[in-house]
C-alpha cells in the first residue's frame, strides 16, 4: 500500500525527545535530519542554545549528523558551519540521492541512519522510499514556506486517513 510509504516509524514532539543514548544502543551511527521546523523555526537562522546543547549530546554519543535540506545553500551553510554539522542544500527531498549521499558523508550503512523530519512528503516518504528509519517531529512553528504550506493540507489528509485506519495514536498539537 503506497500510502504506508508516508507513515513514520516514530513520531516526537520535538527533537529534544531524541535520546542520543537510545539511539546508539539502537545501533544508530548517524542522524540525517531536515532544517527548517525540525531543529528550528524556518525563519530563524542560528541554532538555539537548547539546539546547540541536544547536538553535543549527539556528538558525545558518538552519533554523526548531517543536515539534509531542500533549501537554498545560504540558509543551510549558515545554520550549519558555526555548528561545524556536514550539510546538504537543495536536497531535492523525497528524492533519494541527498539521503544516500549524506550516508556517504558519515560512512555508514543505512541501518546505522535515522531520518528525523517535519514533513510526511519530503522528510518521511522520501526516507521511507530509501528503506531508512523515520522520526516524525512536530513542527516548531506554527508559520511555514509557501510550498510547505501546500504539503501540509496532503499532510493532514493523510495523517486523518492513518488516524482512521488506527495506525498512528499519537495528537496533532
Amino acid at each position: 500500500m503506497m500510502l504506508k510509504k508516508f507513515l513514520p516509524n516514530e513520531h516526537v514532539k520535538s527533537i529534544f525527545e531524541i535520546d542520543p543514548i537510545q539511539l546508539k544502543e539502537k545501533g544508530i551511527k548517524g542522524i540525517i535530519t531536515d532544517l527548517d521546523n525540525t531543529l528550528v523555526e524556518w525563519d530563524r537562522p542560528l541554532a538555539t542554545p537548547e539546539l546547540t546543547e541536544w547536538f553535543k549530546k549527539v556528538k558525545d554519543a558518538g552519533i554523526d549528523v548531517v543536515i539534509v535540506s531542500n533549501n537554498k545553500e545560504k540558509r543551510v551553510k549558515t545554520f550549519a558551519e558555526p555548528l561545524g554539522i556536514p550539510f546538504i542544500y537543495k536536497a531535492r527531498k523525497p528524492i533519494g540521492k541527498a539521503f544516500h549521499l549524506a550516508l556517504k558523508k558519515m560512512n555508514i550503512k543505512i541501518e546505522e541512519a535515522v531520518v528525523v523530519g517535519d514533513q510526511l512528503l519530503t522528510d518521511i516518504f522520501g526516507g521511507n522510499l530509501s528503506g531508512f528509519y523515520t522520526i516524525l517531529v512536530v513542527p516548531v512553528a506554527q508559520t511555514d514556506g509557501f510550498f510547505t504550506r501546500f504539503n501540509r493540507k496532503i499532510e493532514r489528509r493523510i495523517l486523518n486517513w492513518f488516524r482512521k485506519k488506527g495506525l498512528i495514536q499519537w495528537e496533532e498539537s
